[in-house]
């Protein structure tokens, strides 16, 4: 009964991800959470759900190496933040639904939480202390 019940609601979020990929709405995010869902039942999408989770730190990687790439996510954070809550004030912009607006600031909040997990786990040069210890011998 468990993986019937598993196997619906990720083929579910998988299709309605599917169908936000060309609509407005979260595609990525409902197709990897159908697929995380049927990977607690299914090999086979445990090994797409694997090779995600590779992309995903792939990309991050790519976002820890380069200055440019963190501070032009974090400003397209702020941009999606900013035209979320101006829609959600009185402020009426083109396009831009109630929903959408919702969407916008979780998508900025959700960048957010990425750029400060790949700083967190930004690995440490050893390059500070030894430019420390050099500092204190010249004095």
């Amino acid at each position: 009964m468990k993986r019937v019940v598993v196997a619906v609601l990720g083929f579910v979020l998988l299709l309605a991800g599917l169908a936000l990929l060309v609509l407005p709405g979260p595609g990525f995010v409902c197709v990897f959470a159908g697929l995380f869902v049927l990977a607690t039942q299914f090999d086979w999408a445990k090994r797409y759900a694997d090779a995600a989770k590779v992309q995903a730190h792939q990309g991050i990687e790519e976002v820890r190496r380069s200055r440019w790439r963190a501070a032009f996510a974090g400003g397209s954070a702020v941009a999606l933040l900013a035209v979320g809550i101006i829609e959600l004030t009185p402020i009426d912009l083109p396009w831009v639904t109630n929903m959408s607006a919702v969407l916008l600031i979780f998508s900025g909040v959700g960048l957010i939480g990425t750029l400060i997990y790949a700083e967190r786990t930004r690995p440490r040069s050893s390059i500070a202390p030894a430019s420390a210890a050099a500092r204190s011998r010249r004095s």
